[in-house]
């Protein structure tokens, strides 16, 4: 056995030492091929360890990959011109490095190619920018250009380029290249999860995508991005601007009559608070007697209540229901418009009121860069955002961001400073620690039991069964509790500071809590005797279809004030269907505003709302319908069917999202009021 282990060994030593000699030549003909690959996948790296702190496997792979791609075209150019395009791409390298590590110090996220219209604003900044955001680590990614040079200056001395171009086959080379770095793609895509491909396509959490594809992949996907949103509006204009101003004519016509509502509000100031996550069901939802939502549930009981509110976000979740409660328009069909259109002109509620000598302001206790919202709502007309690591003492942290409830007391003294300085003001106050991933860690939950108290029948003593404990949607109710007990804590402080003297409270979930069909079934199903679900065949068995699941997907609105008087009249539960672009309308309707653009309807003045979802489903008093698939379900059994009203309202649906499409891709709203202006000059 021994002799027959050295004879494997002799065969094979030749065999290693051939690869050795093949590896080396290789590695000896190509010194500037190598030396721009090794210092721009270092760069990468740093960026990574400066910013995120991290070192993973994932990200390299796709910085290797990109780069031996990127790298295998210079082997078609012949040896003594290869240095001009390694050097330009080690330029754009360390540029894109350099740039996103300065960014990062001060900002806490990364470069967008769309933020290259406010870079301007940089000018007025300058001196806060070198003594602010740049530091000396950032200068240390310049070494590639200086490294590529003086391997270059060193190899053209020893005649380098000579000896490899009698040597070099370049097609060759280049192929085999390609080749392999495809075969690190493969290795990069195989450690990806479909979150992971999701959230690229979204590009709306920088970090994470940096954290899983590298800062490069990250720019790349961020130029497509960014170039796709400018070459939309090259194509359709003509038919799209048809289409709107017939859309708008046809609108023009329909009567606006006032109502009980209207101007009810008016001078108010407003206090809008974006619950996260918070759907509906949760205010009807207790455990052994104690609700998890009380605070939310008491101030719908002396509100008024829309107890049949529904998001109509997309891919952009949370910003894509600012953006349509802003603007009372859909959001976009492909991308979204915080990272591809935020710089359209919008007729906004902000904007609105601006004009009625608001002061308007926003709040978050995230990062400011978080689906771009410094530019966002900058363009939706916000005077101010106050915002994570800009604005507020980062004391707490939970999941992404500042707590809720830090979050909350910070804003006091803010909106107290607003008041003294203002007659009116309209701020809008963005939650954030009720936020998915629903589990036991990074996030804060208080000590809410989502167990089951009962008495043994026997013996009469308590017992305790896990019921929700455990579960992902037992760690939703537990945060939401947590983000209700900060809400309550708010309106206290609020009123202790004299701040609800002259305000509305305007309370709106933003989306569900994108929990799976799944997540429900114990809640529903549960037998507390044997800690297990029952089965479909049990005749308890609750089985929640799709219908039923999309249409507990509502979320809450209120509107509240401590006016008793005012009370009177703001009071009850409304069961009409709403949506987030009827918002608008609505509040404009009893502030003393009106959008001439929205696609939604005051409550109070339709007599049959539709609200359509970014799927094409929409929902009315009377049906849900599922565009894709052409069914519905009747709200009321006792409803007759009427196809061809259906077909009506599925072609109207269809209409209002190509012209919320249009208006955003093509921002037909300022053409349109160019146009008014310019008739207006000519007449006068």
């Amino acid at each position: 056995m021994e002799n027959k282990t050295k004879q494997t060994l002799k065969e094979i030593k030749p065999m290693f030492k051939k690869i050795y000699k093949s590896a080396f030549k290789y590695i000896k003909t190509n010194i500037l091929f190598f030396t721009f690959l090794l210092t721009s996948v270092l760069s990468a790296t740093l960026v990574q360890l400066f910013t995120l702190k991290t070192l993973d496997i994932s990200p390299l792979l796709a910085n290797i990959g990109f780069i031996l791609i990127v790298g295998s075209w210079g082997y078609f150019i012949k040896p003594k011109h290869q240095f001009k395009y390694f050097f330009t791409w080690s330029i754009i390298v360390t540029i894109c490095c350099f740039i996103n590590s300065m960014y990062y110090t001060n900002f806490l996220s990364f470069v967008s190619f769309s933020l290259l219209k406010t870079s301007t604003q940089l000018s007025d900044v300058g001196d806060a920018v070198v003594q602010n955001v740049m530091e000396a680590k950032d200068f240390i990614f310049f070494y590639q250009i200086i490294a590529l040079i003086c391997v270059n200056h060193y190899l053209k001395k020893k005649q380098y380029f000579k000896r490899v171009s009698k040597l070099e086959n370049g097609k060759v080379r280049a192929l085999n290249t390609m080749a392999v770095g495809i075969i690190v793609v493969g290795m990069f895509i195989s450690t990806l999860t479909s979150t992971d491909i999701s959230r690229l396509n979204k590009q709306w959490n920088r970090e994470y995508i940096v954290s899983k594809y590298g800062i490069l992949v990250y720019q790349v996907n961020d130029l497509v991005a960014t170039v796709q949103a400018k070459l939309n509006p090259l194509f359709g204009y003509d038919e799209a601007a048809k289409k709107f101003r017939e859309f708008y004519s046809e609108k023009e016509q329909e009567e606006t009559k006032d109502n009980e509502y209207t101007n009810i509000l008016k001078g108010k100031n407003v206090i809008m608070i974006h619950a996260e996550s918070m759907q509906t069901f949760l205010l009807n939802q207790s455990f052994n007697g104690k609700d998890v939502v009380p605070n939310l549930k008491k101030l719908a009981s002396e509100g008024m209540y829309f107890s049949n509110f529904y998001a109509q976000e997309s891919v952009g979740t949370s910003s894509d229901s600012e953006f349509t409660n802003s603007s009372s328009l859909l959001p976009a069909s492909s991308g979204t418009v915080s990272i591809s259109y935020f710089d359209r002109d919008y007729v906004t509620t902000q904007k609105l009121l601006k004009q009625k000598n608001y002061y308007v302001f926003s709040m978050h206790g995230n990062n400011c860069s978080f689906w771009n919202r410094q530019a966002l709502h900058k363009s939706l007309g916000y005077d101010y955002f106050y915002c994570y690591n800009k604005d507020f003492n980062i004391d707490d942290v939970v999941g992404l961001g500042l707590s809720d409830k830090s979050f909350f007391h910070q804003a006091i003294d803010k909106i107290k400073k607003v008041q003294e300085e203002h007659d009116n003001f309209f701020g809008n106050l963005i939650m954030l620690s009720n936020h998915t991933p629903f589990n036991n860690k990074g996030q804060a939950y208080s000590d809410f039991d989502v167990s089951y108290h009962y008495q043994d029948e026997m013996t009469k003593e308590e017992k305790i069964a896990p019921y929700m404990e455990g579960t992902k949607l037992g760690y939703y109710f537990k945060s939401a509790h947590y983000a209700d007990e900060a809400l309550g804590q708010f309106v206290k402080e609020l009123d202790e500071n004299g701040l609800l003297e002259n305000t509305v409270l305007v309370i709106y979930g933003d989306h569900d809590a994108k929990l799976k069909k799944s997540e429900y079934l114990r809640l529903y199903n549960y037998d507390y005797k044997t800690d297990t679900v029952l089965s479909k065949d049990d005749p308890n068995y609750h089985d929640i279809d799709y219908y039923e699941y999309e249409m507990n997907r509502k979320v809450p609105f209120i509107i509240w004030t401590k006016d008793k008087t005012l009370q009177k009249k703001i009071k009850g539960e409304q069961t009409k269907v709403m949506g987030m672009y009827d918002i608008q309308p609505t509040l404009g309707n009893m502030l003393g505003f009106k959008n001439p653009y929205a696609l939604g309807h005051d409550i109070f003045s339709t007599d049959n709302n539709i609200v359509i979802f970014a799927s094409g489903n929409w929902i009315t008093d009377k049906v849900y319908y599922n565009h894709s698939k052409g069914e519905f379900k009747l709200l009321d059994p006792n409803e007759a069917v009427n196809m061809d009203e259906l077909k009506e309202l599925d072609e109207y649906a269809e209409k209002v999202k190509s012209i919320s499409d249009s208006i955003i891709v093509y921002d037909l709203i300022k053409e349109n009021e160019e146009q008014k202006v310019t008739m207006k000059e000519n007449s006068e």
